[in-house]
């Protein structure tokens, strides 16, 4: 099983623009325009496939809001954090 971080740990592991409330990591960004927000989220279903780790994603014309939390494990995990990493990756080569 996943070991889940302690609050102190998970704060400590927040990228720019992620905020965590509670057991959840989460960033909302704005793109461009709505088929740069399908395409990042495409982007995004592909790492999330393939880490078998999948967040939640809200999706508002051009605004994403990502949420990660490891419901498995009961909180947040290095997983979370370790697509949180690649979420940003994307979002910086845009």
């Amino acid at each position: 099983m996943t070991e889940i971080l302690s609050d102190s740990e998970a704060d400590g592991r927040l990228g720019a623009g992620w905020t965590r409330s509670g057991a959840v990591i989460s960033r909302e960004v704005e793109l461009a325009s709505f088929p740069q927000a399908i395409e990042v989220v495409d982007r995004v279903a592909v790492l999330a496939e393939a880490a078998d780790h999948h967040p939640d994603i809200d999706i508002r014309w051009r605004t994403l809001t990502f949420r990660l939390s490891t419901h498995s494990a009961g909180g947040l995990t290095a997983k979370d954090f370790s697509l949180a990493s690649q979420i940003d990756s994307v979002l910086s080569s845009l």
